[in-house]
């Protein structure tokens, strides 16, 4: 038995009902180019591999590497690299990548922005994720979890969460609640042209001060007037603007 680590924020999936739930969601099938992120002591990581043929492992923790290795079946097509997610390139891991993963909560959200910036390698992405998290990447504007991780997640992904983890499914069992989410890149053709740090700057600030309005909050990168001229009210609050909202903003500051 390997002991979880507390500094690799590990919590063990055993629940099996749980486990089919979720390979069934990710549906995987041959010839699929499968990425597991944190595959712990293998319980999604020998399900998918049996369904799809082929899948590649990252894990950061060296026993549990060692672990996989050695019940991993005979000439099974499992590749496992011992790396940080945080420091991987993406890339390199080849076209419509699917993603999946049992993401660490307290690496999660910085993980989630890294693999954005490869959004276009990616076909789809399915984790495991704290629910106050997954709540806020797919809350709609005007809810009161509608914020900057949301309007992130949305502008490059549609976002939807799938079901409820209880605590129990895992070893051991954590503090919080968990949910399985989907994240779909969106066609780059469909996106806004816009500066990526503008949008960040732009999304960060308007969101730094929830009771206070976007003339408040913008002051100094936009104006009211420009605000007005694309029809925004800046007595408005950032949690009742849309992603494209966001967009048209960025695009103020940018210019």
């Amino acid at each position: 038995m390997h002991r979880p680590r507390k500094r690799f924020g590990q919590n063990f999936l055993h629940d099996p009902n749980i486990i089919r739930r979720i390979v069934g969601s990710i549906a995987p099938q041959a010839g699929d180019n499968l990425l597991e992120i944190g595959p712990g002591q293998g319980a999604l990581t020998f399900p998918v591999l049996e369904a799809c043929g082929k899948l590649t492992a990252i894990e950061l923790d060296r026993d549990l590497v060692t672990l996989l290795n050695e019940k991993k079946p005979a000439n099974a097509a499992l590749t496992i690299i011992s790396q940080d997610a945080l420091k991987a390139d993406f890339s390199g891991f080849g076209e419509a990548l699917r993603v999946i993963g049992n993401l660490p909560y307290n690496i999660s959200s910085p993980l989630l922005f890294h693999l954005l910036g490869y959004a276009a390698h990616i076909r789809d992405m399915h984790f495991m994720l704290q629910k106050e998290v997954v709540d806020r990447m797919t809350a709609a504007p005007g809810s009161k979890t509608y914020g900057r991780l949301s309007v992130m997640i949305q502008a490059l992904c549609r976002a939807e969460k799938l079901f409820d983890v209880p605590p129990g499914a895992f070893f051991p069992p954590p503090a919080v609640d968990s949910s399985i989410v989907r994240l779909v890149p969106r066609d780059p053709a469909g996106i806004p042209a816009h500066d990526p740090a503008v949008f960040a700057k732009v999304v960060s600030q308007s969101f730094s001060q929830r009771r206070k309005t976007l003339r408040n909050n913008l002051k100094g990168l936009i104006s009211s007037d420009a605000m007005e001229s694309i029809g925004l009210s800046p007595s408005e609050r950032a949690e009742n603007l849309s992603v494209d909202d966001f967009f048209r903003l960025s695009a103020l500051a940018d210019g």
